[in-house]
């Protein structure tokens, strides 16, 4: 076996056409990166549960700054760790110091290869005594390497009063132990593993909130984005026409008519909170909305019995 296989990456990421990091993994456009970042977990994991991957989300963990609502996204890196035995901890550590030139142990491994905009993510199958991933000194690599990431790890983490010192940092974990690292060996580097009951391939996007991580597959990310940015200034809108009696709940939750549409796309060209969103084009959205308003003329409205 080899650790992070450029090969293996490649394969996994088979959908991605576009522009690929050294190691394989796709390089997604920093601009999209940051467009993520505004966006709220709902609106990105709406797309990708339509399209089939039901297993993206995660909750349920605790956060090194839980008051902090920076959301975390990036390119994940990923790490898979199991219980230790001496035959398989003797072979995969020789694979990776004598055959792969790497220095200490797996954990650094893994951290000494993140770059600008990586997240690490880490299954430490749950494991917290004796499964602090990160301390002190590694979340302070993390947050020099990756400038803007951080950390998902499903175990453990030391040092907490340093490492909530560290400005511009979020790491998502189970639990703190003063245990260091110990009784494990790491089976996985940049392959596909497993967060809970969420899947995360090397160079999926990382979206981390209070609410959990979600993690989007690479290829699916621009529409993911554009779909989410579309779901946030509807709901802006909506919320408006709400406040201002404009139009009643069931017309907002419901199609929206050629007329709505039109007044909508006239909102955000005269709107200031809507400037974000004046790239986005509606001309799909449209023709919907008109093929729905000729269905309801031929058939005129539905009547509950």
């Amino acid at each position: 076996m080899q650790f992070s296989s450029k090969e293996e990456i490649l394969f996994l990421t088979s959908n991605w056409t576009g522009e690929r990091l050294p190691d394989g993994r796709p390089n997604v456009s920093a601009d999209l990166l940051v467009r993520l970042r505004k966006l709220t977990l709902e609106e990105a994991w709406g797309h990708i549960y339509r399209l089939g991957y039901k297993y993206q989300f995660q909750g349920e963990f605790m956060r090194t700054n839980p008051d902090d609502d920076y959301r975390l996204v990036g390119r994940a890196v990923t790490a898979t760790m199991m219980p230790t035995r001496p035959d398989l901890q003797a072979l995969l550590m020789k694979q990776g110091l004598e055959a792969e030139g790497r220095k200490g142990t797996f954990n650094q491994w893994v951290i000494e290869s993140l770059i600008e905009d990586d997240v690490l993510v880490v299954d430490f199958f749950d494991k917290v005594r004796d499964g602090t991933f990160v301390g002190g000194n590694l979340s302070t690599a993390i947050r020099t390497r990756t400038k803007r990431g951080g950390a998902v790890l499903w175990g453990g983490i030391r040092d907490m009063e340093q490492i909530v010192k560290i400005e511009g940092l979020q790491v998502l974990h189970r639990g703190e132990d003063p245990t260091p690292i110990a009784e494990y060996v790491m089976t996985g580097f940049n392959t596909a593993t497993r967060i809970g009951g969420a899947v995360c391939i090397p160079g999926d996007i990382v979206y981390a909130s209070k609410s959990g991580v979600l993690f989007i597959p690479a290829h699916l990310l621009e529409d993911v984005v554009i779909g989410a940015e579309k779901s946030h200034v509807r709901d802006i809108f909506g919320f408006y026409c709400l406040q201002n009696k404009i139009y009643t709940s069931a017309q907002i939750d419901t199609g929206w008519t050629v007329p709505m549409m039109e007044h909508f796309i006239k909102w955000i060209a005269e709107t200031e909170s809507a400037v974000p969103f004046r790239h986005l084009v509606w001309d799909e959205e449209l023709q919907r909305a008109a093929e729905d308003d000729k269905r309801r003329a031929e058939t005129g409205p539905s009547v509950v019995v």
